[in-house]
């Protein structure tokens, strides 16, 4: 027999993911991101709060599909074309120190008792989230300036490098890191050959007319090819078991590289996929979130709540100081702006810290305080680094 299932909790759930976005646009000197509001309600209803809702089936599953969907529309924020020369040489290069610095200062912070596994903790800070930084840059019309290159192009590299780091040290099913990494050598060639293969199948022009006829009828055969890439990608990642996190970034990388004219044929796609995403399955993601988030182990005891601060520093050290490369290029005010944005990170500190749970390499009470430190910078960073944005001369900004 089937089980029965409860949507009561969904229906809670739906109700915040409405509610946020709304209360927020009503109060509009309120900046604060939706995903920060979302996370807190579901701190609230959960079991660490008013105890409405209890994560189930229903949910976990929906907020699975939910973080695989963030990061495959993260995937597809990543530019090839901003991946060369100097640009790239130097956001691969912050990334690697961010490593650098974070393990150095996990040791520092384990050698206290306060951080258990400090190469788990060096990977959790070193990512960017793209899609928190992006609408900050657009907001400051700075996208195409040298700041906005710069960070779009280091918290591109950054959130492609964690996403591959965590999937190769820290998987799931426990392989050694020379088996992983095969796996992972054998999963990218699998993905290349599915590109081409994909790309090519569009080329022959009935195939393409008659994706052309489709893709704004209700067959929506365009989305339906997407969800079937991302969900394909995540069972073979399964598979070979590597991360799904890892299959969805990648999936949405290969949908970016293999679909060039999405602007000229196609220009509703990507706004399609958008609103089956943040309209639905994110906000899902961030309020389980908020759920399974362990309040009572945050305030346990005096240490730790100590530790979001710390780890909130630690965040604007490990992606912060790497900004100082770009010095010359954007001038010290350029720089503060872009170590705030780079530090600004929440959506793979939450992914991370739950399979770090899960392998029993981070505590309940380093998850809940990496989190909330996560939802700090989300909420201090960006709105500072706006701020140093309007007081910068015309000049700078424009270089």
């Amino acid at each position: 027999m089937v089980p029965e299932l409860s949507l009561t909790g969904l229906v809670l759930v739906a109700a915040v993911a409405f509610a946020a976005p709304m209360l927020l646009g009503l109060a509009p000197k309120l900046r604060l991101p939706a995903v920060v509001v979302e996370i807190l309600a579901g701190i609230a209803i959960g079991p660490s709060g008013l105890g409405w809702v209890e994560p189930d089936v229903v949910l976990e599953v929906l907020a699975l599909l939910g973080l695989a969907m963030l990061l495959f529309l993260a995937g597809m924020e990543v530019d090839p074309e901003r991946f060369r020369g100097r640009v790239l040489r130097v956001a691969a290069a912050g990334f690697a120190v961010s490593i650098a610095i974070g393990t150095a200062i996990g040791f520092g912070l384990g050698t206290v008792g306060l951080v258990g596994n400090p190469l788990l903790f060096a990977i959790a800070l070193s990512a960017t989230s793209l899609g928190l930084i992006i609408p900050v840059l657009k907001d400051a019309g700075q996208t195409n300036s040298a700041l906005g290159e710069l960070t779009i192009s280091a918290a591109s590299i950054a959130d492609f490098a964690a996403v591959i780091v965590l999937s190769l040290l820290f998987s799931r099913e426990g392989s050694g890191p020379g088996a992983t990494l095969l796996l992972l050598g054998a999963f990218g060639v699998l993905a290349a050959v599915i590109g081409l293969v994909v790309a090519r199948a569009g080329r022959p022009q009935r195939v393409s007319q008659t994706l052309l006829k489709l893709q704004d009828t209700t067959a929506e055969i365009r989305v339906r090819g997407a969800v079937l890439l991302l969900v394909g990608f995540a069972v073979l990642a399964e598979h070979l078991g590597l991360e799904v996190i890892l299959a969805a970034f990648v999936a949405g990388a290969v949908l970016k590289l293999i679909d060039k004219d999405v602007m000229l044929t196609h220009p509703r796609f990507r706004v399609k996929l958008e609103a089956i995403g943040y309209g639905f399955l994110i906000p899902v993601f961030f309020v389980f979130s908020g759920l399974r988030f362990d309040a009572g182990a945050l305030f346990s005891s005096a240490s730790s709540l100590l530790r979001v601060p710390v780890f909130l520093v630690s965040l604007l050290v490990v992606r912060g100081l790497p900004a100082l490369a770009y010095r010359r290029t954007i001038g010290g005010r350029g720089v503060a702006v872009a170590a705030l944005l780079q530090a600004t990170s929440l959506p793979f500190i939450v992914a991370a810290t739950q399979i770090g749970v899960e392998l029993g390499a981070v505590s309940e009470q380093n998850a809940a305080a990496l989190i909330g430190a996560g939802l700090m910078s989300v909420i201090i960073f960006p709105i500072t680094a706006l701020g140093l944005l309007r007081g910068m001369p015309a000049a700078e900004q424009a270089a």
